[in-house]
């Protein structure tokens, strides 16, 4: 369908997590602008609104009327009127109503903008420091135990880090299911609270960390979880083997081949004896 020459535009427009500074002037401008703002929470976005003077109708959209509001969304814009959608906090669109609205837009043939801006998903990757070979992000588990096993046996074996919002009275029994995979010993990093007041991070082995929030009588706050991947083994480089088999006919020690070559390309020497021991019985 073709988009109509004074249909109005919808904006995606991202909401601080918790430091209401962390809003970007481009969001601050769009939302001075626009006819209407669509909410989760009319009483937080009224936060964010009144401290930045910004004075605006306001309506919710949410789960619960997502197909009645959607219908007054589309009609707005046809009629040429411009809204902002916005969440709680965060980036709309990211396991919320507006995933769904974003298929609606393009069904109807009806322009949207998305704008960049404060993500707890992306906040928490940063602080892991785990997605050297990227993560994988699973947003909040299935509630049922079948399907959430099964995921997580899926992924938690691969070398992506994972990213799971989760909340906080389920936390401590999704990290216990985690550990019954992975083990104990695999590095995790807990998020709570992102830049809010009572922001906490937490990481270390996933056997220590379940032991400081099960003594918790009471989590509170946004969850979120950064769990590492699965470490495989470097694959041993052909200059490596050939290296080793070379140094082993020159009559070398084998504790001196696993030094030299371990050190110099950075491999396990448990792996390094596999070379050696195809070259003793070859």
């Amino acid at each position: 369908m073709e988009v109509g020459k004074e249909w109005g535009k919808l904006y995606f427009c991202p909401t601080p997590l918790g430091n209401l500074q962390d809003i970007t002037l481009r969001t601050l401008q769009v939302l001075q602008e626009v006819d209407f703002i669509a909410c989760e929470d009319t009483r937080v976005t009224l936060k964010i609104l009144n401290h930045y003077h910004i004075r605006k109708p306001l309506f919710s959209y949410h789960s619960y009327n997502l197909r009645e509001v959607s219908s007054r969304i589309v009609k707005l814009l046809k009629e040429g009127k411009n809204i902002a959608l916005v969440s709680d906090a965060g980036m709309p669109g990211i396991q919320d109503p507006g995933m769904e609205l974003v298929n609606i837009l393009e069904e109807e043939g009806l322009s949207f903008e998305v704008l960049p801006g404060p993500s707890a998903l992306v906040v928490a990757a940063v602080y892991s420091g785990f997605s050297f070979s990227g993560f994988t992000f699973l947003g909040f588990l299935p509630r049922k135990k079948k399907e959430r096993r099964k995921i997580l046996e899926q992924l938690l074996y691969l070398p992506q880090a994972i990213v799971i919002y989760e909340s906080p009275h389920r936390v401590v029994s999704a990290l216990e299911e985690i550990e019954e995979i992975a083990g104990s010993e695999r590095r995790i990093v807990f998020l709570r609270e992102l830049t809010k007041i009572h922001e906490e991070i937490l990481r270390g082995k996933l056997g220590d960390i379940l032991g400081i929030l099960s003594q918790r009588e009471k989590i509170k706050g946004e969850v979120v979880l950064v769990i590492e991947g699965e470490k495989i083994e470097k694959q041993i480089p052909p200059e490596a083997e050939r290296l080793v088999k070379s140094l082993s006919r020159q009559g070398i020690s084998p504790r001196q081949i696993l030094e030299v070559v371990s050190d110099a390309f950075s491999i396990s020497k448990n792996k390094l004896k596999e070379v050696l021991e195809r070259e003793k019985s070859s």
